[in-house]
């Protein structure tokens, strides 16, 4: 099957943002139990560190962790506050 691989990696980035944590001025974690090969472009991408460790999640990049945010934002927002607020 064919599929655009960077919408899914655009809803797989915006999926992390719901499983960020320690958010800090290097960037944030994410638990990484999405796609492997969609998390192996993120990677490429720049977002996020290597996925193929044994930590069960993977570092965000400053830029990795503003994207997730607002590609959640864009794809999942219901109501005039983020998710993130409530």
């Amino acid at each position: 099957m064919e599929y655009d691989k960077d919408k899914v990696d655009e809803m797989v980035l915006a999926l992390l943002y719901l499983t960020m944590f320690d958010e800090d001025q290097y960037g944030a974690r994410a638990w990484k139990s999405h796609d492997w090969d969609a998390m192996d472009r993120l990677h490429e991408k720049g977002y996020i560190s290597d996925p193929k460790s044994k930590a069960k999640s993977v570092a965000m990049t400053v830029e990795g962790a503003q994207r997730a945010k607002e590609s959640f934002e864009k794809h999942f927002r219901s109501g005039e506050r983020s998710a993130r607020q409530r």
